[in-house]
């Protein structure tokens, strides 16, 4: 079990997870899946209950059930499979729920394929006053805002499109490292279709990206974005997380341009490295264009890593065991086929 008494500082290694669960502190409805508990993050799960609702809320001092009847439309059990529509906004009950030990809190992000089909996904917690973090000692259950932006998607109990990862106390800022685009070659990117087949979040490479996606080209070394489309880039450089580190990709400053880039930003300790294999990963960029065209230039930075110290080393790293995402260039979401 963690020494949460330890005054060390960081996130913690998928080895602490682990004994978190054995200690009762991370429990789930059903048992748990073999590859749920990542290098340094744990993916959570859709439970059987979804509630179409009219508006978005915290529910600050009050329960996430108690503030739910003010706004929900009406309820969808998943068993069977739902659809959840685009433009439309959702609140599920997860199967995961949390006894904290005091000293550790946690922050939720989507996951990488979540993001790469442009599904806006936020952690909700009782009385919780912002997304995604979860207060220190907190117990309770798990929810999560969903928010179709591109495609509708087909869900079911035990489909993952966030993850959480928990920290020991307040662990310092690093480092940061700006991330800039790539567009050379002949395949600058991709541009999400409008009026697409549902996309199903659990079939791995079962869609035909060309369905879904069109191919984009740079011109110049140029790219316009223009409003309210998804596009899927790549970072110019190579992304590597030390293995005693891990990182979170930050949504650019509206300073630096009317777009918005990444909505899933975990990184896992050994991402690009040698030790894991993976060394020449890039980093796939999440764009939505705002209300005004934007022309985007080769080079240009678009996102902000931001690395954090790990408790300790964990016990595996991220793609030693396989993933989807190893070794990857411009690369769509796992569940379409190679272009």
């Amino acid at each position: 079990m963690i020494d949460t008494a330890s005054p060390k500082s960081g996130i913690l290694p998928c080895q602490e997870l682990e004994a978190l669960i054995a200690s009762g502190a991370i429990t789930t409805a059903t048992p748990w899946a073999p590859d749920q508990v990542q290098p340094a993050s744990l993916d959570l799960r859709l439970g059987e209950s979804c509630w179409r609702v009219r508006a978005s809320f915290l529910p600050g001092k009050r329960k996430v059930m108690d503030r739910l009847p003010d706004v929900a439309m009406h309820r969808l059990d998943l068993t069977d499979g739902q659809v959840l529509e685009r433009g439309c906004v959702y609140i599920a009950e997860l199967q995961e729920r949390l006894k904290l030990p005091k000293g550790v809190s946690a922050r939720g992000n989507p996951k990488s394929s979540t993001g790469r089909v442009d599904v806006f996904v936020r952690l909700l917690t009782d009385h919780g006053e912002s997304f995604e973090d979860v207060a220190d000692g907190y117990e309770g259950p798990l929810y999560m805002e969903i928010a179709p932006q591109t495609f509708s998607v087909l869900v079911r109990p035990g489909t993952r499109l966030n993850q959480l990862r928990l920290k020991a106390g307040n662990p310092p800022k690093l480092s940061t490292a700006d991330v800039a685009v790539d567009l050379t070659g002949e395949l600058a990117g991709f541009r999400a279709r409008r009026h697409a087949p549902v996309v199903d979040l659990d079939h791995v490479d079962g869609h035909d990206p060309r369905d879904f996606w069109q191919p984009m080209e740079a011109h110049r070394g140029e790219l316009l974005l223009d409003p309210g489309e998804f596009y899927i880039l790549a970072s110019k450089g190579d992304v590597e997380i030390p293995v005693m580190e891990a990182a979170e990709m930050l949504p650019i400053d509206p300073s630096v341009g009317e777009f918005r880039v990444h909505y899933a930003g975990f990184f896992d300790p050994g991402f690009g490295t040698d030790e894991a294999g993976s060394r020449g990963s890039k980093g796939v960029l999440e764009v939505r264009g705002h209300e005004t065209p934007f022309l985007l230039e080769d080079g240009q930075t678009v996102a902000r890593l931001v690395f954090e110290p790990l408790t300790a080393r964990p016990a595996r790293l991220y793609g030693q065991d396989g993933s989807h995402y190893q070794r990857q260039g411009l690369k769509l979401s796992k569940h379409f086929r190679s272009w």
